[in-house]
């Protein structure tokens, strides 16, 4: 996975300075309340909510376990329909392939659909290093790249902005790019969409090549289908001359059929709306419609590392809804750039350790920039228990012990700083091993608990600082059901 946000401090730092900014704070507050309170309405309209949710777990497992068929389906339905199919193993060979492609056309400009994909491979820096200038058509994204920014949404990836920013971006930065922002711009929302509107109408009309994501590809017909709110996509995907589609193997659908699932649960659990403004499907190429080269980008980077974790594959269920992001109160109070990742969130947190690994600082700390409180689970529309991954990580970071790095089977080494939780928790598993040695414990705690200190000494202050350390109670539990229940099956 590309390390374009490697390099950040750890979570914890990068989040304390964020916690810190509190018009960022407002902004995320204000967006997220508003979106999940949405969601929650739209959901509540399907009496099937759930079964749908069983069903595209049920889908993705499958498409999982059988991905190396599926693969194979895809790249000869696109191959028939006239596309041409490329493998990418990493982000450096995907962008060497669209690289060159866009090369071999002779342009020097391309459009581009919002794409998480192409983010993960920090195409843009590529292509820019090459002389090809990527233009984002998302209105968010357009923020995002006129104000030399970042994203930290996986659904808005300007949410950390409000309308004056937003403004003042359109204002100084628009020029530099092409049409300048309108004399008098004001920040009320249809004049700033006018304005990215006016922006980006030369550079459809004048731009040969289109790079595309997909929300999912139909493994029978090999078909790619986008969802979107504003009619941008559907301009790269249909105006340009040239296609690129760049797409995680772990897209795929077996069916035309299944997307009636998907097709109701991303939508809600999304943007909150019963069907998306725009569902753009595309199979290969026609000479009466469309482009007239298409190609397809299938990306690894990390995801059958990914898959060979029984635990940790769920991950690669993910449809990129940001459903989790916008109910965890993790994501609300330190956004998303804290995740030094262009997934951020909960499912940032355990889709980024597994796609890059955990021997960055910054993945190292992923897994624990998280409460555990079981929030992003039960909004999921297909069902990733990401707190059960989360704790799998967090046990990865200390223990160490086997994985699968770039296919191949390794022993990873504990990462550093975890020698006091490595020991603790060995010490509780001796302690809980032996009834006795615990049973004298407690009472020795509960004896001296008005001597206990509030916060922890030595390497526990890190826990302690954030954390009220419980209260030990007055009688341990064994002593008080001897008490109660006089021995009779009482605990041992």
């Amino acid at each position: 996975m590309s390390g374009t946000f490697v390099g950040m401090p750890a979570f914890p730092d990068a989040a304390r300075e964020a916690v810190g900014n509190t018009t960022l704070r407002g902004n995320l507050r204000h967006a997220t309340h508003t979106i999940r309170d949405k969601r929650a309405r739209a959901v509540a309209e399907l009496d099937d909510w759930a079964a749908l949710r069983e069903a595209g777990k049920q889908i993705k497992d499958h498409t999982l376990r059988h991905l190396d068929r599926y693969l194979v389906q895809v790249e000869e339905a696109v191959t028939a329909a006239g596309g041409t199919v490329h493998w990418a193993a990493d982000a450096d060979e995907a962008n060497e392939i669209v690289a060159r492609l866009v090369e071999e056309t002779g342009e020097s400009e391309v459009v581009k659909v919002k794409s998480m994909a192409t983010q993960e491979i920090a195409l843009n820096e590529a292509l820019e290093a090459r002389g090809i200038h990527a233009y984002e058509t998302d209105l968010a994204e357009l923020i995002v790249q006129l104000g030399k920014d970042r994203p930290s949404h996986i659904l808005v990836p300007a949410i950390h902005r409000n309308r004056g920013e937003i403004r003042d971006i359109f204002r100084s930065e628009m020029s530099e790019w092409g049409r300048p922002a309108p004399e008098g711009l004001t920040d009320t929302p249809a004049e700033l969409a006018e304005a990215a509107r006016l922006h980006l109408r030369e550079k459809f009309l004048r731009a040969k090549v289109g790079i595309s994501g997909a929300n999912f590809v139909v493994a029978e017909t090999g078909t790619l289908v986008v969802v979107e709110s504003e009619g941008n996509g559907r301009m790269c995907l249909t105006l340009p001359e040239t296609l690129i589609s760049v797409v995680g193997i772990e897209k795929i659908v077996p069916r035309w059929q299944d997307l009636e699932v998907f097709l109701q649960t991303l939508p809600r659990s999304s943007t909150a709306e019963r069907m998306n403004p725009y569902t753009s499907m595309w199979t290969g190429t026609t000479d009466e419609d469309g482009p007239r080269a298409f190609h397809l980008v299938l990306l690894d980077n990390g995801r059958t590392d990914t898959l060979a974790d029984e635990v940790g594959r769920q991950a690669l269920r993910c449809i990129r809804c940001s459903a989790c992001l916008n109910v965890c109160p993790v994501y609300e109070r330190a956004g998303g750039h804290a995740y030094g990742s262009v997934y951020p969130g909960p499912i940032g947190a355990i889709l980024s350790p597994q796609l890059r690994g955990t021997g960055s600082e910054i993945d190292a700390s992923l897994p624990y920039a998280s409460s555990l409180c079981g929030a992003c689970y039960e909004v999921c529309p297909v069902a990733i228990d990401i707190p059960e991954v989360l704790v799998h990580l967090r046990e990865r970071v200390v223990q160490g012990g086997p994985a699968v790095r770039n296919g191949n089977r390794v022993v990873l080494k504990p990462a550093k700083g975890h020698a006091a939780e490595r020991a603790a928790m060995r010490a509780a598993q001796w302690a809980f091993t032996h009834p006795g040695a615990l049973r004298t414990g407690q009472r020795l705690a509960t004896r001296t608990r008005r001597l206990h200190p509030r916060t922890l000494p030595g390497p526990g202050r890190a826990w302690s600082g954030s954390r009220d350390l419980p209260t030990v109670p007055a009688e341990p539990f064994r002593d008080w059901w001897q008490r109660t229940h006089g021995g009779k099956g009482g605990a041992k």
